[in-house]
């Protein structure tokens, strides 16, 4: 071992990565339960738990490299994003875990925490009126009765690796918990709308492709000033605000 590499750090959590184990570090335990708990329980590979402390997490590194990263095109096949659908597929049809979820909010929690952030986005000047107006109609697709099922909650591209064509294992599973499944989906492929047909084919069942989009708006409209504030640039081509800038 050389050297200790920072895979992300800011003010709620930070990863390290150390040889072949991360250390994880997070200021909110009951989130850490709730990643150790909802690897146990997942019937797709997730990466192996070597220890567990108060606030710390240390898991194995998993063989592949990830599927995408928001902002770069992804080099993984058709196949591999096909087989992320599948993998998906697999977590939502496994029973719901025996935990409510931090951030599990119903249609209306969602609209008025949307509302809100609308709101700030404007008034602070961090995004013309138009283009929040625009993505706000949009994300109302979203936000309509679920069933809920098993979801990741943070199911980014870069947090699926894969190794060819095979998923050979999912990592931070923070927010994990009951939640809607094309939330899940749409997380995977933001930033990465030419392979939505990928994964709709793996996933097997049928998708409306404009509550996905909607989603996509949803979580970016909601995500851009956090991003700002812990020093991450969703103005970055392909990143959050370019997809809201596809949506007009």
């Amino acid at each position: 071992m050389d050297e200790v590499e920072v895979v992300v750090a800011h003010s709620e959590r930070a990863t390290l990565r150390v040889g072949d184990v991360f250390v994880k570090v997070d200021a909110d335990q009951a989130r850490m339960d709730v990643e150790a708990k909802a690897m146990s329980l997942a019937p797709i590979p997730t990466p192996q738990m070597l220890w567990q402390r108060p606030s710390v997490l240390a898991i194995a590194a998993l063989p592949g490299t990830a599927l995408g990263r928001l902002g770069q095109p992804s080099t993984a096949s058709p196949r591999a994003w096909a087989a992320a659908g599948a993998t998906a597929r697999r977590l939502h049809d496994a029973p719901l875990p025996p935990w409510t979820g931090r951030r599990r909010q119903g249609p209306d929690e969602f609209a008025a925490e949307l509302d809100r952030e609308c709101a700030l986005l404007v008034t602070n000047g961090v995004l013309p009126a138009d283009l929040v107006s625009r993505n706000r109609h949009v994300a109302q697709a979203a936000l309509r009765a679920w069933p809920p099922v098993f979801v990741h909650g943070d199911l980014q591209a870069d947090h699926v690796f894969v190794d060819g064509d095979e998923v050979t294992g999912i990592i931070d599973w923070s927010e994990a918990g009951p939640g809607d499944a094309l939330f899940d989906l749409a997380t995977l492929t933001l930033g990465h709308e030419e392979h939505l047909d990928d994964v709709v084919a793996g996933y097997g069942r049928d998708v409306d492709p404009a509550v996905v989009r909607a989603w996509w708006s949803l979580r970016s409209l909601l995500g851009v000033r956090w991003l700002v504030e812990h020093d991450f640039d969703p103005f970055a081509p392909g990143c959050e605000v370019d997809v809201l800038r596809a949506r007009m």
